[in-house]
């Protein structure tokens, strides 16, 4: 029997409910703790992976940056499958409408900031979905300077004809990972999209 092993981890767990104040009883959620634990103890350290051009000094931030890039070419190309045969000319216009159904009406700017566009690029997707009438605007009450941006029945209901193909589109671009790895991975992104959304508004 592993005794020795189990008292070391009701150790861990008790160090855990110690750090952790209100912890989950997610045994996940202890996995990823009992990892970062290990990590900062210098008891357990991941194997670093190989890339190209490693040898010859390419860095992790260099990698990080082109995978990033190459992924988001793959998500495009997924998405403009997904959108095959519908009356959208851009995946960014299913994008716009994914995101006046999920986060309500809101003004042409919290729109275009959202989707971290160019208020130029935006400003053209926004015309094109009040052009084909699955948008309207209409003056925010409280300030007529703005204009506030509605998805229409119409857009509605296009989007739910397609959102089996997006969802399908979504699948494939994450389908090599499990679970697990795709937690990680939100994880990671969640923390990389606030530190950049925070500088974008500190440089507003």
């Amino acid at each position: 029997m592993y005794y020795d092993l189990i008292r070391e981890l009701v150790t861990l767990v008790k160090v855990y409910e110690k750090e952790s104040s209100g912890a989950s009883q997610d045994v996940h959620l202890f996995g990823q703790w009992l990892q970062e634990h290990l990590q900062k103890n210098g008891s357990y350290t991941m194997p670093e992976p190989e890339w190209e051009g490693k040898a010859k000094g390419r860095s992790a931030d260099s990698v990080i940056n082109t995978s990033l890039v190459h992924l988001y070419r793959y998500a495009k190309l997924q998405a403009k499958n997904a959108i095959a045969n519908t009356s959208f000319s851009t995946p960014d216009e299913f994008i716009y409408l994914i995101t006046l159904s999920s986060f309500g009406s809101m003004t042409k700017t919290a729109l275009i900031r959202l989707n971290v566009h160019e208020k130029s690029a935006g400003i053209q997707i926004i015309n094109r979905l009040i052009s084909s009438g699955l948008v309207e605007q209409r003056e925010d009450e409280s300030n007529k300077r703005n204009k506030i941006i509605h998805i229409t029945p119409k857009g509605s209901e296009l989007l739910n004809e397609s959102m089996d193909n997006i969802r399908a589109a979504t699948r494939n671009v994450t389908e090599p990972l499990s679970y697990p790895e795709k937690m990680d991975l939100i994880r990671l992104l969640t923390k990389l999209e606030t530190f950049h959304e925070l500088r974008m508004k500190g440089e507003a």
